[in-house]
């Protein structure tokens, strides 16, 4: 089987296709067989796998056409998705492979590894969790999706859903802090583009692990490596943590 591929973009007059198109163009592994935008037709067979930063609308007929012609499989990184284009997708992948995640930072989603392995082994009787992240002034949402993806993976290891561990605010007179709850941090501030903290807490140690993104290519960076990962995969929905090797695909 040869080494190079062939890539679409779907999107990719948008901001993260074009920072895809750079990141492929770059690679001397991949022909860019294809590239197009919400309404514009594309020959489904010059591709082996397609990246998608559209719209929800568009990522869910696209998925849909892959699935009926048998392939390209297909990297889904748009947001936004209502439960019932998620549910769609995923009908999609049952016969095609397709990697979706709201990340794609390869960073971050080691760091989301690590964190559901260390809540898995750190007893929430002895160890707090708090999740911190800071972005740029213009974000309007708090916490990140990043953060909450942070205390989904610490809620997993320890066995629950993040909506039984949630913490609220801290503000006012709030008393002691419930044992196993999962507290969340925002700051908005400047130009940050992000910046992801995970602290465990013992009377006695604390355990930091943290990231921070200093180029937004890197996120283009992870949706290439994760196009390269699932062209000859099998069908299934995939995500960051199976093209990490977290769990076993």
């Amino acid at each position: 089987m040869s080494d190079i591929f062939h890539a679409g973009i779907s999107g990719a007059r948008g901001r993260m296709g074009r920072a895809v198109s750079q990141v492929l163009d770059a690679r001397e592994d991949v022909v860019v067989a294809a590239r197009f935008d919400r309404g514009e037709t594309v020959d489904l067979k010059l591709c082996d796998v397609i990246i998608d930063f559209s719209t929800p609308e568009a990522s869910v007929a696209l998925a849909k056409a892959c699935a009926e012609a048998g392939g390209p499989a297909l990297v889904i990184g748009s947001t936004g998705l209502a439960p019932e284009q998620e549910a769609e997708i995923e009908a999609a992948a049952e016969k095609i492979a397709i990697v979706m995640s709201g990340n794609f930072s390869l960073g971050v989603n080691i760091l989301i590894g690590l964190v559901e392995h260390a809540a898995l082994r750190l007893d929430a009787r002895d160890w707090d969790i708090e999740v911190l992240e800071t972005h740029h002034r213009r974000k309007v949402d708090a916490p990140s999706g990043t953060a909450l993806m942070l205390g989904e993976a610490a809620a997993n290891g320890r066995g629950r859903e993040l909506a039984e561990l949630q913490s609220a605010p801290y503000d006012g007179i709030t008393g002691p802090r419930e044992p196993g709850k999962i507290g969340f941090a925002s700051l908005r501030a400047g130009g940050v583009i992000g910046e992801h903290t995970v602290m465990f807490a013992s009377e006695d140690e604390m355990l930091t692990l943290s990231h921070s993104a200093i180029d937004r290519s890197l996120f283009a960076k992870g949706a290439v490596a994760a196009a390269a990962w699932v062209r000859n995969r099998r069908p299934g929905l995939y995500d960051m943590q199976d093209v990490l090797g977290f769990r076993q695909a």
